[in-house]
Formats: structure tokens, sequence, C-alpha cells
């Protein structure tokens, strides 16, 4: 099997498939956190979530959305929502309405931190953070994270409000139901 090149130019990594796929930052291939059996119901939730509402909210869901961020970044979002009535971009170069960000076990805060910022960075405006393991809720914006005591995200100007709370009594009643 052949070895990632650790540096590689935007236009190599445009053209390369990774399996599972990484995020280019500065030149450097990043490994993501994934394959968690909670971030994965997560992530599905919320955009099963999101699908049922694609038509009232007129925002399509894509799951593990490559996003050109910078000049000389992608990420990859775990749940990104972009506008309907836009072109088709196979890569997302038009900021998303809403990237939602999962939490990993292995995940460090800070790290997710910068990717957030680079979400922000590319113009993205509602950004949200989901930790499943520590059921804590976030919302990023201009003066960094907040958490959302009550664990419902919104997205200002519109009807969109993702209540948390209703995630984690799936992933409970899921994990009680393994459990019997």
């Amino acid at each position: 099997m052949a070895t990632t090149p650790t540096l590689m130019t935007m236009e190599q990594y445009l053209h390369t498939s990774f399996h599972p796929d990484v995020d280019l930052v500065d030149g450097e291939i990043q490994e993501r956190n994934l394959g968690e059996k909670d971030h994965g119901r997560a992530q599905g939730y919320v955009y099963s979530w999101f699908l049922l509402r694609e038509a009232s909210f007129a925002l399509e869901p894509i799951l593990e959305y490559r996003m050109i961020v910078g000049e000389k970044r992608v990420r990859i979002c775990d749940v990104a929502l972009v506008q309907s009535d836009l072109p088709d971009e196979q890569v997302g170069e038009t900021p998303p309405v809403i990237c939602v960000e999962i939490m990993c076990p292995e995940d460090r805060l800070a790290r997710a931190v910068m990717v957030l910022s680079d979400y922000r960075t590319m113009g993205v405006s509602n950004i949200w953070l989901i930790d499943p393991q520590e059921r804590i809720a976030y919302v990023y914006g201009p003066g960094g994270l907040e958490r959302q005591q009550d664990l419902i995200l919104r997205a200002p100007g519109t009807d969109i409000a993702l209540d948390v709370n209703d995630l984690f009594a799936d992933l409970d009643k899921r994990k009680n139901k393994e459990k019997a």
C-alpha cells in the first residue's frame, strides 16, 4: 500500500482520493479522527434531521463535504448545509449556510477550534460543534466557542433550531437497547 505524502499542493490534493478523507492545511496532509459509533450516529442524526427538512429550509445537507477554506486549506465538514438553489460544487468553494462538526473521543477542543476558525474565515456564519461523549453543544462565532446550555443550536434569521437534547436521547435509547 502506498504511503500518503506528508506535503502536497492543492492541485495534487484535489486530484487524490484518500480513505478515509483527510484535511489539507498549508500543504500538509492532516488525518481526521472518525469511525467511532457515537460519532457516526450523531452525524447520521444531524444529517437525517436536515434531510427531512430540506424543502422547508431550502438547504441541502451534505456528509463529509470537502471545502476549500483558504488558499492552501481544505477541510472535510462532518455535515454541511448548502443553499439548494446554488450551482452544484463537488468541492465547496461557496460558504455553506451551516457547518456542523461532531467530536470524537480522541479529538481535542483546541484542534476543533482551528477547524471551526477555518470555516469562519471561509465565510460560514453558522458553525456548530457537538460533543456526544460530554453531552455538550457549542456555537462558534466571532467571540469563539459559546456553550449552548439549553442544547438548542439555532441559525439566527431562520426558523432552524436543532434540539441536541433529542440527539442525545436517541443515543441513550440506542445504547440502552444494546445493553438489553
